[in-house]
């Protein structure tokens, strides 16, 4: 099959390219684990219940789901995969699944091995990943597959006039829990109706539960202080999106920042700090006497952005000038204004509270500066658009629930 020949050059290619790149390096490493660690780790007496995740903010999107599963159903054992270094590197801890490890390669051989090995009862899928092999194998052994999450556009490979066989192992999906009507219409252009429920997206699930488990911080506290300080964090920044924020920040004496970049190196820390004019503290060496004097924290950690959002007056979520913004939704959720750059119309959520008014979308430093005047000057402003974001993110929550309920869970 072509798809499977495809797969086999990728594995290839990924092997060829991991002496001199890091992610592929530790994709292989990951690989080559995945097959021993569920030797070692299944225990052939549980039952198990399969979630997985390609990266990171899936990941997040499937959270509020097996958190939910490990309370409602203790009598299953959680295994969670990840295909990308990004997602598994960050999470390979989390408590809540008993067995994590890579996806091993959507091969024919590798799916019956890990079938035969895993047994598990249920399949859940978040948003993009459809990996035929696994599908296929799901229909073979008697597995409901199940996408969460999912979200269609006409551009995908399923709705192309090439991508008409590849389309046909959507039909072996037991059930579709889509984000949007655009999604059910297309999987509707391909016969598939009576499986397909609109349900939203489980990541405002995971903000809000994330808001109200936020733990406090007390050095972040200390930083924000009782001053009059307007607070801009600006989370998962890249390059062009510092280089906007940075001078602003340098002229602007009454604002403090939280920068948490998305790259966390050496060289990137010290790029910032070269750019910095005001006195600055990386949050790993901070002490509750140098934050106190600080007006910059760099974020040079993971796992504390969604928390620290709390603490701002504003937001600025990075990515933009990229291949795509962040998680908006992990900063609205706190009632505070967004601004994000302009390759933002992929994401329903962003365009949705644009058009509300909760959020800003910046195209160059003219922008950022007007929309940040506003915004630090208005302390009515920031509360009435905060206020449009945390009712929509509200709203549109409940999609992990209405899954539960649809699955007789």
């Amino acid at each position: 099959m072509l798809y499977t020949f495809a797969i086999y050059l990728y594995q290839l290619a990924v092997i060829l390219v991991s002496p001199f790149h890091r992610k592929a390096r530790a994709m292989m490493h990951g690989q080559r684990q995945s097959f021993r660690i569920l030797r070692e780790k299944v225990d052939p007496t549980a039952r198990y219940v399969w979630f997985h995740a390609a990266s990171l903010g899936e990941f997040e999107q499937g959270r509020p789901l097996m958190d939910r599963f490990r309370q409602q159903h203790p009598e299953f054992k959680i295994l969670l995969t990840f295909f990308s270094p990004s997602g598994y590197e960050v999470r390979k801890n989390y408590e809540g699944a008993d067995i994590i490890c890579y996806l091993p390669f959507d091969t024919p051989i590798n799916t019956v091995h890990f079938f035969r090995l895993v047994r598990p009862e249920m399949a859940f899928f978040i948003k993009y990943e459809f990996w035929m092999n696994y599908i296929l194998s799901c229909r073979y052994f008697h597995i409901p597959f199940i996408s969460v999450s999912s979200i269609f556009r006409r551009n995908k490979i399923f709705f192309r006039w090439y991508g008409w066989n590849y389309a046909q192992v959507l039909k072996f999906v037991k059930y579709f829990f889509v984000q949007d009507e655009e999604s059910a219409r297309l999987l509707a252009t391909r016969g598939i109706r009576n499986n397909v429920t609109v349900v939203g997206d489980t990541r405002f699930d995971r903000v809000l539960d994330i808001c109200h488990q936020a733990r406090p911080l007390p050095l972040v506290e200390k930083f924000v202080g009782q001053a009059k300080n307007v607070v801009l964090v600006a989370g998962s920044t890249w390059a062009p999106d510092e280089d906007l924020i940075i001078p602003y920040f340098n002229t602007h004496a009454d604002m403090k920042l939280v920068l948490a970049p998305h790259v966390i190196n050496e060289e990137h820390l010290q790029q910032i700090e070269g750019k910095l004019r005001r006195p600055s503290v990386r949050y790993t060496q901070a002490t509750a006497d140098n934050i106190a004097a600080a007006d910059c924290v760099i974020l040079d950690c993971f796992g504390l952005l969604s928390s620290i959002y709390r603490y701002g007056d504003f937001a600025y979520v990075g990515g933009g000038f990229g291949a795509g913004i962040h998680n908006v939704p992990e900063a609205a959720v706190y009632g505070i204004p967004v601004l994000f750059g302009p390759k933002n119309k992929g994401f329903r959520e962003a365009q949705d509270m644009l058009r509300l008014g909760g959020c800003f979308e910046i195209t160059g430093q003219s922008l950022f500066n007007a929309a940040a005047d506003h915004l630090r000057e208005d302390e009515d402003l920031r509360t009435r658009r905060g206020a449009i974001n945390k009712s929509y993110i509200e709203s549109n929550a409940g999609a992990a629930d209405t899954i539960f309920r649809s699955l007789g869970l």
